[in-house]
């Protein structure tokens, strides 16, 4: 009943607007003319950013960052935002102007970044701070390939509870959650009293499956705990992405077992 709900709203939301508008015989659709060409544009652009997003698993970051930098200030171009403004102009035009602007901005603003160093699109600017280059901190997790290596590194854990990530390079929520998730210093702390173990099943070897098997898991992302004893905690699995303040929460969890 909730799933056929669901499909029936979503099949009026979606079919009762275009029932409306071709009932209407074209009175309400607006009219023809050059403006469709600066529609066309502009959905052109955003198709390209989508396809580079897509392709981003797929790329190394520095090439990632580039190819957005490069979109961003054909964008800006293209929107005039290095012309000036004719006298009079109307309020569109002054739109489209601070769009390009911006645009244009956030593009150099990667391409600084990428010059300077950095290869986080969201921060791009971070290494220019002017403070010194923080020492390069170590590896969160201690990578294993194989059933017999995870076995082998849970027996020595130390009485600690055990944390076992699945892990590729072209997973994107894997690097949501290395990015957001990992780095807060709550989370840290809770990891800090950890064994932290990864699975790197970028290249998908026999091996990798027959981890991902044993878990029941068809892939990243992926994360499993144990307890003290080493036995599996059920219920406690995190599929996805979670954010900060929720992964402290079943980190939580995990250490009262």
């Amino acid at each position: 009943m909730l799933g056929g709900s669901a499909l029936f709203a979503m099949a009026l939301g979606m079919g009762v607007p275009l029932l409306v508008v071709g009932a209407s015989a074209g009175a309400l659709l607006p009219k023809a003319g050059p403006w469709m060409e600066t529609v066309k544009r502009f959905f052109g652009v955003v198709l390209l950013g989508v396809a580079i997003y897509l392709v981003s698993p797929l790329l190394p970051a520095v090439v990632y960052m580039l190819a957005l930098a490069a979109l961003l200030i054909i964008f800006a171009i293209y929107l005039h935002a290095l012309d000036p403004l004719p006298h009079g102009a109307p309020g569109y035009r002054k739109l489209f102007k601070a769009v390009g602007v911006i645009s244009l901005l956030a593009g150099v603003a990667l391409l600084i970044g990428v010059f300077s160093g950095s290869r986080d699109v969201l921060q791009p600017l971070a290494g220019l701070r002017g403070a010194a280059a923080p020492a390069a901190q170590p590896p969160l997790f201690q990578r294993v390939s194989n059933l017999s290596q995870l076995e082998a590194a849970i027996r020595t854990a130390a009485g600690k509870p055990v944390l076992l990530d699945f892990y590729a390079d072209w997973c994107v929520t894997c690097k949501e959650m290395e990015a957001f998730t990992f780095t807060d210093a709550g989370v840290r702390k809770r990891l800090d009293e950890m064994l932290k173990l990864q699975v790197d099943v970028t290249e998908n070897l026999d091996e990798h499956k027959a981890l991902l098997k044993r878990f029941g898991l068809f892939g990243p992302p992926g994360i499993v705990f144990f307890d003290r004893p080493g036995n599996e905690i059920k219920g406690l699995r995190v599929i996805g992405f979670q954010p900060a303040d929720q992964f402290a929460a079943t980190l939580d969890l995990v250490m009262s077992h």
